[in-house]
């Protein structure tokens, strides 16, 4: 019976908020469309850290008023002012930027004029998600998928060979998914930019220099987010530490769903106490890039965190322990083969083999890259921005 009462009660609850929405996006559509202000949103920063989102505000000329809405976590809850004020500004912003779903542009009504676009947070095609989840996970995961994705008026990718991947996630036509490449990534071609970023990682975390570094991070397991776990089990903490205590510091880096679980009390975490001076859990930092720039070897999965990996030229270990299980449960947009360019363990044992070996991968490497991260040269922010606001195409330039 209280189960019966919760679900009604959660079922009035999402109608409430249905209609809230939907009364101040349409009473808010009689204002005038402002042309210049461009409203950057994210459900899951607290800030605008370093990403896609990040660079194009830091771009934009002086002429654009720029407007902010974030929040650290889907599952916090705006006030009723804070709500209205980002109904108010996704109803007459003419430029509404995303790099992840937000759950309140589902309700808008996209003006004729308005771009609503999607910068995405992760380059690259690994992980199915959106609408193509659905087409291959039946009526479970149709119930998970974002109504807002139909709504974009633009998306980006950082290859061409990809676009259909994003068309078909967003339920969008493909030509307006474009290959700009990703804005965030251009820092991988600036030394000068790489070289504060190392130092300021110093500076934060000294212990870091003083050997060298392993990167450990996987996505999470679990078919949602709000149930987000890992396997900890499988990695065998004792052993790592006994071989490579003298010679590297180890770091962990959960995804944000999966950290989020462990920070709350609803899944536990490794126990790191005995390991003293080898083993870091890291994962409130944000943003991983400037952690990649400090790391030696990378250890990681079905995470797009590969993507970023690939322009540094360091070796990167995948711990599929589960690839068969994963593969079909949530489901990769290509083989799982045409992702690596490194070394493949399934167990600890042969994990701490692939640490030893570091093995580059040089061709595997090339391949890759061409095929998920071709767009990425160097000027990705000014392509976005000019395919956004100046509607060129970055493939005819």
């Amino acid at each position: 019976m209280f189960r019966f009462i919760k679900k009604i009660f959660g079922k009035f609850k999402k109608a409430l908020s249905l209609l809230f929405n939907v009364f101040f996006n349409r009473l808010f559509l009689m204002w005038p469309l402002k042309e210049n202000r461009v409203l950057f949103i994210s459900d899951v920063r607290g800030d605008i850290g370093e990403g896609n989102l990040a660079y194009i505000y830091n771009y934009l000329p002086s002429k654009y008023e720029k407007v902010t809405s974030f929040k650290a976590d889907r599952r916090i809850k705006r006030s009723i002012l804070s709500k209205i004020k980002l109904i108010y500004n996704l109803s007459v912003s003419k430029y509404v930027l995303l790099d992840d779903f937000c759950a309140t542009t589902s309700y808008m009504k996209v003006r004729k004029g308005q771009e609503l676009v999607q910068l995405w947070h992760g380059p690259g095609a690994y992980k199915k998600f959106g609408h193509s989840r659905g087409l291959e996970g039946g009526d479970m995961e149709n119930k998970t998928i974002h109504p807002g994705y139909k709504r974009y008026t633009k998306a980006i990718v950082s290859s061409e060979s990809i676009r259909s991947c994003y068309a078909e996630a967003f339920s969008i036509s493909i030509d307006k998914v474009k290959a700009s490449g990703f804005p965030r990534t251009d820092m991988f071609f600036d030394s000068k930019v790489m070289d504060e970023k190392i130092a300021k990682t110093y500076e934060k975390y000294p212990f870091l220099k003083d050997k060298k570094v392993i990167l450990f991070a996987p996505t999470y397991r679990g078919t949602t987010v709000k149930g987000a776990y890992y396997d900890f089990d499988v990695l065998d903490l004792d052993k790592i530490y006994q071989t490579y205590k003298d010679e590297y510091v180890f770091i962990f880096k959960w995804h944000p769903a999966l950290y989020n679980n462990i920070i709350n009390g609803k899944v536990e975490g490794p126990n790191l106490d005995e390991y003293e001076g080898f083993y870091y859990d890291l994962s409130s930092e944000r943003d991983v890039n400037d952690l990649l720039l400090v790391s030696d070897i990378l250890i990681t999965d079905y995470s797009s965190i590969i993507f970023d990996w690939a322009f540094l030229n360091k070796p990167i270990i995948y711990f599929a322990y589960d690839s068969d299980i994963y593969s079909g449960d949530r489901g990769l947009y290509f083989p799982f083969k045409e992702y690596v360019y490194g070394a493949v363990a399934t167990d600890s044992n042969e994990l701490i083999e692939a640490i030893k070996k570091k093995n580059l991968y040089k061709s595997k490497r090339k391949k890759f890259f061409n095929k998920f991260l071709e767009a990425c040269d160097g000027n990705s922010t000014k392509k976005t921005y000019e395919y956004i606001f100046e509607g060129k195409d970055p493939k005819r330039k």
